[in-house]
């Protein structure tokens, strides 16, 4: 019985790469928001805030760990 895997463990980490996924899928669109944003002159201070967020969403989502918090 030492060895058994629950299912709670299996649904967790599941779970866990999910939310990593949506995190990086939402810096992506993020980034590519303040990209565009960053075209025109007058939104060109959004463009880099938002997409500045972007990258720390993307970055945070690929080496920080949920579990912790």
């Amino acid at each position: 019985m030492a060895h058994t895997i629950a299912a709670r463990r299996i649904v967790d980490g599941f779970v866990g790469f999910f939310e990593h996924a949506a995190i990086v899928a939402i810096g992506l669109v993020l980034m590519l928001v303040g990209l565009a944003l960053g075209v025109t002159m007058i939104m060109l201070p959004a463009g880099i805030v938002i997409g500045l967020i972007g990258v720390l969403l993307l970055v945070g989502g690929l080496f920080t760990h949920f579990s912790d918090m």
